[in-house]
């Protein structure tokens, strides 16, 4: 079975499922995408490892890279190797004392622990077949990560805070964080990144 790695391109609001996210992954060397729709929660895990957010205390996913860690546990790889009636279903491969262990994950788990542990996601031909997309849109202004979700007549959701001062943004940022509200706290980091352009 040849892998073909996949990257993440971001997140967005499900068009699809109301209160659900796409996770949009994309092929190495290609231009087919690979839109999972996952939970509120599980996007979060993604976006704040995407976002470069530190909660402040860790999160579940952290929690299992610390473990792992403590045990000298690496995760080499994650593979989605099956899409069964709309659902990809995932493995971990770890590895320990030079014995590598295959683990089933769901596929929202498995990217948010690549993301924390800077490992490869693979895919195979036969699910870039099944489920691959290729879109005509240029796409490229969003950038990788950001949460896209536009407010009623078309408003951005950040617009809100565009008439605040940077000093009340890193005020707000920092509330945000300390109350595990990351999705506000990437949206107000994406409102300072914007200004600092």
């Amino acid at each position: 079975m040849r892998k073909i790695r996949l990257n993440i391109l971001g997140l967005s609001v499900s068009q699809t499922q109301s209160g659900a996210y796409a996770l949009v992954l994309t092929e190495d060397k290609g231009d087919r995408r690979i839109p999972i729709i996952i939970g509120p929660v599980e996007a979060q895990a993604i976006a704040i490892q995407l976002e470069g957010l530190k909660p402040p205390r860790p999160l579940t996913h952290d929690l299992f890279k610390n473990v792992a860690n403590a045990f000298d546990i690496a995760l080499v790889e994650v593979t989605i190797y099956k899409l069964e009636e709309g659902i990809f279903y995932s493995e971990l491969l770890c590895e320990m004392n030079g014995k590598e262990v295959r683990i089933d994950s769901r596929t929202s788990d498995a990217v948010a622990l690549a993301l924390r542990f800077r490992c490869p996601i693979y895919t195979t031909e036969d699910i870039l077949t099944k489920a691959g997309i290729v879109l005509e849109v240029d796409d490229e202004d969003t950038p990788v990560g950001s949460m896209v979700d536009d407010g009623p007549a078309g408003t951005s959701r950040d617009s809100v805070y565009e008439k605040h001062t940077a000093a009340e943004l890193e005020e707000m940022l920092g509330e945000a964080i300390q109350n595990e509200d990351y999705e506000k706290a990437s949206i107000i980091r994406d409102e300072l990144t914007k200004r600092g352009k």
